[in-house]
């Protein structure tokens, strides 16, 4: 087997902390954790990092030469834009090299959870009733205020085109119009992109790991997140301080354990509607869906990453822990999974 590859993006400093406000320092030290995961399931691997436009032309010119068997896609920003991050895996297939995770497309058709929500709406999978709000001035519109009142309060607020809960705090959960132009008209002045509204629901949060392709596709341990140390005061939401703020309130208060109470019609729910969105969205080798499940035990997907965080502290390998596989046979199946679907 010839060497894998582990490419990661090198814009991690001050050019993302100035766009979104987001410290993604440790995006080193996770591509490092990832290529040792690799070399202890027994492979050869080389780390690299692409900064830019120049850079990723450069790098994968050379990695073409050296006829890899795989590259790993860490690479989720380029030139300080996580805007970008589709463009890696086209340019993998152009010179054609096997790489693990999604297609372009697929991560563009994430990117945009408006277009994700609407294949799965035709594909007949569960996901909230929304409208997208695209700048300042459509909240003057009547129509869309009652559009909000018809899909029914409370809504909820979210960056169209982010992931990792960027842009989201306590009063993305809004009880009235009111609320609705407040918040999305912060959203909009400061992130200079569309606003997803969507109908909020209620209940059990659920992520759901899946690790395969098609007839091998398989859903890990599922886990919940645990709201029990979450003020009454505070909504029930994955919101940015409770990704990346230890000190916050909203930290402590969202835990992920393992999902226990769950009827076996529930199990097979979750299960279905968590693979049925993997591939309607054409997702590869692993990937998550997070769902809402309403009192009437109804799986709702609310977000779909189709290259979630697999450093060895997040959800992706605490899931695959409870499965039985430790890191390096983790990411090692990965790139299994990458391998023998170049070979299908």
């Amino acid at each position: 087997m010839g060497t894998i590859y582990c490419l990661y993006n090198t814009d991690y400093d001050d050019e993302l902390t100035a766009v979104a406000g987001v410290d993604v320092s440790a995006v080193e030290e996770s591509a490092r954790s990832v290529t040792k995961g690799i070399v202890d399931s027994g492979r050869e691997c080389r780390l690299l990092g692409v900064h830019g436009k120049k850079d990723m032309l450069d790098v994968l010119s050379n990695i073409k030469k050296e006829s890899p068997s795989l590259v790993f896609n860490l690479v989720e920003s380029l030139n300080g834009s996580t805007r970008h991050e589709a463009l890696m895996p086209y340019l993998y297939e152009l010179f054609d090299i096997a790489y693990t995770g999604p297609s372009g497309q697929s991560i563009s058709m994430c990117l945009h959870k408006d277009q994700s929500k609407d294949i799965l709406i035709r594909k007949g999978i569960n996901t909230p009733k929304s409208m997208v709000f695209e700048t300042p001035k459509c909240l003057e519109k009547e129509s869309l205020k009652k559009k909000c009142a018809d899909i029914g309060y409370p809504l909820f607020l979210k960056l169209s085109r982010e992931d990792a809960s960027i842009g989201i705090c306590e009063t993305n959960r809004c009880s009235d119009w009111n609320q609705v132009k407040t918040r999305a008209n912060e959203l909009l002045e400061k992130y200079k992109q569309p606003v997803l509204c969507e109908q909020y629901i209620e209940g059990r949060e659920v992520n759901v790991m899946l690790l395969g392709n098609h007839e091998t596709l398989e859903v890990l341990p599922l886990h919940e997140i645990d709201f029990s140390a979450m003020p009454d005061d505070r909504p029930k939401i994955i919101s940015y301080a409770a990704k990346w703020d230890e000190d916050h309130v909203d930290y402590e208060g969202t835990k992920p354990v393992l999902m226990k109470n769950v009827s076996d019609a529930l199990q097979a729910s979750i299960e279905k509607i968590a693979k049925d969105t993997f591939h309607a969205l054409d997702l590869r080798d692993y990937g998550r869906v997070d769902l809402r499940v309403d009192k009437n035990e109804i799986p709702w997907v609310i977000d779909v990453n189709p290259n979630c965080d697999i450093s060895p502290d997040a959800g992706a390998a605490r899931c695959a822990k409870a499965h039985g596989l430790d890191y390096p046979a983790f990411i090692g199946r990965i790139c299994e999974l990458a391998l023998e679907r170049q070979c299908a």
